[in-house]
């Protein structure tokens, strides 16, 4: 999983630890335990809205999760491809460079 550096709740819980319990208990708690979808769709959904939307802070966090729960390498450079013809080319530019460094971190 992703290290302290990526993951926003040690630092949420000090500022605002309403939203750090909602986010453990309703969010990967519940949302993301439902079965309808597995953790590997779940992740592969969020890593693209991440990107379309420009969510860089959040985008390491996810693709560290995203290769926890299945999603390989190539899928999710598939995905930045894919849409970078949806979502823009400069979204797709900035997710490459971020999923490059979680890549290299995790030696994958």
């Amino acid at each position: 999983m992703a290290d302290e550096s990526t993951d926003a709740r040690p630092t949420m819980r000090a500022v605002a630890p309403a939203l750090a319990d909602y986010t453990e208990k309703v969010l990967f708690g519940d949302l993301w335990e439902r079965p309808a979808l597995s953790p590997r769709d779940r992740s592969l959904i969020t890593v693209a809205t991440l990107v379309a939307l420009y969510r860089t802070n959040e985008l390491p966090f996810h693709l560290n999760r995203a290769l926890d729960n299945g999603l390989s390498r190539d899928e999710l450079v598939e995905v930045i491809t894919h849409l970078a013809f949806y979502s823009g080319w400069p979204t797709a530019a900035t997710a490459s460079a971020i999923a490059q460094r979680v890549f290299e971190e995790r030696g994958v």
